[in-house]
């Protein structure tokens, strides 16, 4: 439950102003100070130019609606939709107010109140209650998707023209989709996996939804180098999704029955730290406190959660035992490597100096930082499916400062934010042939030996 105090004592005849009144917290809508700091460091703000697409402008918005000095309309939810939830706009405000919270309340309001299609209503049902908090039928989701690349119908779909069927971003994004798979991490490694070398600590790796259908290489890569970092390794099985695309989406509630049913698995192993490889998982797994802040029955639970929550690059910097890396693609000079920030480990995790500190200790390599490379991609969850063309425009942009680079490759640490730079590079055809690939992919292939 939001902050009750000082909010206005008014009776809303609007539905949605009524639920926002009790849904916000009023202390952080006060707290803002229209100071404008946020308005460099917002994407749509940079992209429109306009007051209502910057956190201040929707704070704003929020406030004004709850004070009962304008009505929610479609402009309103329209802005609040706009935004990312890249969340660049907190480290940049001197007050310390907490948008993210503010835009996920202000989401979950919009959805009790959202009028959606038939079709619309399907599909989040299935996703929402039947596909991503089910292990069973995220496998069932990976072996079509492989059957699909694999059998010949895929190729079948594009060589027909099937695919200029759907909508022209949907249709690209399936052009650089990786080989999927019903095998993930417990599948191919058990639930456990011990350290080599001298153990410095035990560790549960969060394994994910999406990751472990889509990048379940990478899941693998993750727990072997934590193991030659010296960490043994619980895979918890009865692990679910973190909940961030249901918080991104309203469905608050379904985000706390997961976050429980995940503080519940990892507690019992007693870990020194759960790593994420996933910066938009270890946002929200990180603030499960915040989430379950009103549940006395998982209060101290969901701080204890939330206290272990690590990335993998933070972790192996600043706990594991040293790792030799080395690129061997090349006798006679540097390979050029360049970083794109996952928003949420960057601003949330405040994760952004250890993925760097790794890329320079690779030998052979030049590590090149881009410009803007703080700066949301585009792909924001779903951001990029359900607003495309907000979407492409900021990656447009980024692909500007992407191909100054001269980079053969461009990591970053977020399988959003991956397929995201993936869509670039195939649109854009960098002069330099760039590849983009996660950090964890990348130091894997280049592993030497612990020191």
């Amino acid at each position: 439950m939001a902050s009750t105090f000082g909010k206005p004592n008014i009776e809303h005849s609007n539905p949605l102003a009524r639920t926002l009144l009790e849904k916000l917290d009023y202390d952080q809508l006060t707290n803002c100070m229209r100071c404008g700091f946020c308005l460099p460091a917002c994407p749509t703000f940079n992209e429109t130019g306009m007051e209502p697409a910057s956190p201040r402008g929707r704070i704003a918005m929020m406030k004004a609606a709850v004070d009962g000095l304008m009505e929610p309309d479609e402009q309103f939810k329209d802005q609040m939709n706009l935004c990312l939830g890249c969340r660049a706009c907190e480290p940049a405000c001197p007050a310390d107010v907490k948008y993210g919270q503010l835009i996920e309340q202000t989401k979950e309001a919009l959805e009790e109140h959202a009028q959606h299609s038939a079709p619309v209503k399907i599909m989040r049902k299935t996703l929402f209650k039947g596909v991503f908090p089910k292990r069973g039928s995220m496998k069932v989701l990976g072996g079509s998707l492989a059957f699909y690349q694999k059998s010949g119908l895929q190729k079948v779909a594009r060589g027909t023209g099937i695919m200029k069927l759907f909508p022209k971003h949907l249709a690209e994004m399936e052009q650089i989709l990786p080989e999927a798979s019903s095998k993930g991490v417990v599948e191919r490694m058990g639930t456990f996996y011990a350290a080599k070398g001298k153990k410095v600590g035990t560790v549960a790796m969060f394994r994910g939804c999406i990751m472990d259908v889509m990048f379940a290489d990478t899941n693998v890569n993750t727990v072997e180098l934590l193991s030659a970092a010296g960490f043994d390794v619980h895979i918890p099985d009865a692990q679910v999704c973190c909940g961030a695309l249901y918080a991104h989406s309203g469905e608050m509630e379904d985000a706390r029955a997961l976050a429980k049913t995940n503080i519940d698995v990892f507690k019992e192993l007693g870990v020194d730290y759960i790593v994420s490889n996933a910066g938009g998982c270890g946002a929200l797994l990180i603030e499960y406190d915040h989430l379950l802040a009103q549940d006395e029955q998982y209060r101290e639970d969901g701080k204890w959660f939330a206290e272990r929550v690590i990335d993998i690059s933070t972790l192996l910097v600043e706990k594991g035992n040293p790792l030799e890396f080395a690129d061997r693609s090349s006798q006679t000079e540097h390979v050029k490597v360049t970083y794109q920030d996952s928003c949420h480990l960057r601003n949330v995790m405040k994760g952004s100096s250890a993925p760097r500190t790794l890329m320079k200790n690779v030998a052979n390599t030049e590590y090149i930082e881009m410009v803007e490379s703080d700066r949301c991609c585009g792909s924001a969850g779903t951001y990029n499916v359900v607003q495309p063309e907000m979407a492409g425009s900021i990656l447009e942009h980024k692909m500007v400062h992407a191909d100054r680079t001269e980079a053969s490759y461009m990591l970053t640490s977020n399988p959003g934010c991956l397929l995201q730079m993936k869509l670039g590079i195939e649109k854009h055809k960098p002069q330099q042939p760039m590849q983009a690939m996660h950090i964890v992919d990348f130091l894997h292939e280049r592993m030497l030996c612990s020191k």
